[in-house]
């Protein structure tokens, strides 16, 4: 599964980019991204790819580019906040949706609430990161004013600033070179001082009581970008909202705790895994602990989250259903051998291509009719699977001799590592690991 990018056209003539990912039943939702990020960056993003790419497995997930970024038109000359909710709205009958769940980031939050005040009925749900109401209450006029002379005069530096100093003053350093790069490639200098000036000038308060649709707000407690006083003053004026503080200085640092509060706040019940003959699938990280004492805490969950956007973008693509996760891996199902085999060696596939020492996977897999209870799988099955995965080393992915046989004619190639005597289990199993280099 891989967004799919298109144009529509705004109500005063500006083209804008907008892309799409995933299908289904639910609800469809439209992200609104902070200027300083085009759709390309959100989908390649591990923090995104956690909730976006999850959250598009059984919806419509649509990103644009705010008007003179990105894929959208370049040249414009209008920036106000009306015309860019009129970009909104030409997304949404571009793609004829009725309604949708409308999410907002940074100052997409202000686009987002304009929306959702001037057309109550076709908002569903409305979240928001870190959201202020009013420019001044994160830049006032000489920060804004001097921050849109360092852009005309240094574009440069002023890109490093902000990705140093705004968007990722915690590092790592590929990450804020990557950004600022990437900024300078898609924003002229001249229209980023123009949306610092239109950001510090702005003010929706009058809006927030009009919000109808029903409010989720996320802010990491640590934050340097917005304060949280001034989210709190959104929260307050919001007649239906409900504030989240999550620890760290992001507030995507957190992606489990988002997605659950995510999926209940959007009405979803965790899908109950399908019953019969399912395939099972476990990973894990390669010496986890070993890896916290070694790197400390904020790295080691850097790789968590590292792994959780590539075995989740895995599953995406090859229709598996994640059922939990377990602390350093995660467990799912697939309704066959085959995708499980794909979704496994997708996922070795794309650790072997970031070339991170640090970040190694092993994956097990086996096959059977476990017990479906409360959103959960259990039984012999389930427990062999996870031995399996127990077994593996580094970068290999071992399976039983069921899924080998389901798997029969379809092209995967096994070798034979023998028989083992799996922990809890009294009879010998026969496993096969998976070669899945080119």
């Amino acid at each position: 599964m891989e967004p799919q990018y298109r144009f529509c056209t705004s109500a005063d003539g500006t083209r804008i980019s907008y892309s799409t990912l995933g299908g289904g039943r639910r609800t469809p939702a439209i992200n609104v991204l902070s200027w300083a990020m085009v759709q390309e960056w959100e989908w390649r993003s591990p923090s995104a790819r956690a909730i976006d790419w999850t959250l598009a497995q059984d919806r419509c997930v649509v990103l644009f580019d705010r008007r003179g970024v990105g894929a959208s038109q370049r040249s414009v000359n209008d920036l106000s906040l009306e015309a860019q909710v009129a970009d909104l709205r030409a997304v949404a009958e571009q793609l004829e949706f009725e309604h949708a769940d409308l999410w907002g980031g940074f100052d997409g939050n202000v686009v987002a609430l304009a929306y959702a005040a001037r057309y109550p009925e076709h908002v569903r749900r409305l979240a928001l990161w870190s959201p202020s109401a009013r420019g001044a209450d994160v830049m006032d006029a000489g920060q804004a004013r001097g921050l849109a002379e360092l852009i005309r005069g240094n574009w440069e530096l002023a890109t490093r600033t902000m990705a140093n100093v705004i968007a990722y003053p915690s590092g790592p350093v590929e990450t804020q070179r990557e950004f600022a790069k990437k900024l300078r490639e898609s924003i002229s200098p001249e229209v980023a001082a123009r949306y610092i000036e239109l950001q510090a000038d702005v003010d929706v308060s009058a809006l927030l009581p009009g919000v109808q649709a029903p409010t989720l707000i996320f802010h990491a407690r640590k934050s340097q970008v917005v304060p949280i006083s001034a989210v709190r003053a959104v929260a307050e004026l919001i007649p239906d909202a409900r504030l989240i503080v999550l620890e760290g200085d992001s507030p995507r640092e957190s992606g489990e705790m988002q997605l659950e509060i995510m999926r209940e706040f959007l009405g979803e019940q965790p899908a109950v895994p399908a019953t019969g003959l399912i395939t099972i699938l476990f990973t894990d990280l390669v010496s986890s602990t070993a890896l916290t004492q070694r790197l400390g805490d904020a790295k080691a969950q850097e790789l968590v989250r590292a792994h959780n956007a590539i075995v989740r973008e895995a599953l995406a693509a090859q229709g598996g259903t994640e059922i939990k996760h377990t602390g350093d891996g995660i467990m799912a199902s697939f309704p066959t051998a085959s995708g499980a085999l794909e979704c496994a060696i997708a996922i070795q596939r794309a650790v072997d291509a970031g070339n991170d020492p640090n970040l190694q996977v092993h994956v097990g897999l086996n096959a059977g009719e476990p017990v479906a209870e409360e959103s959960d799988l259990f039984g012999t099955s389930v427990q062999l699977a996870r031995r399996i995965c127990d077994h593996a080393e580094a970068g290999q992915v071992l399976v039983s001799n069921v899924v080998r046989e389901l798997a029969a004619g379809k092209d995967f190639l096994f070798a034979d590592i023998g028989e083992v005597v799996a922990k809890g289990f009294e009879e010998p199993v026969r496993l096969y690991k998976v070669r899945w280099r080119e």
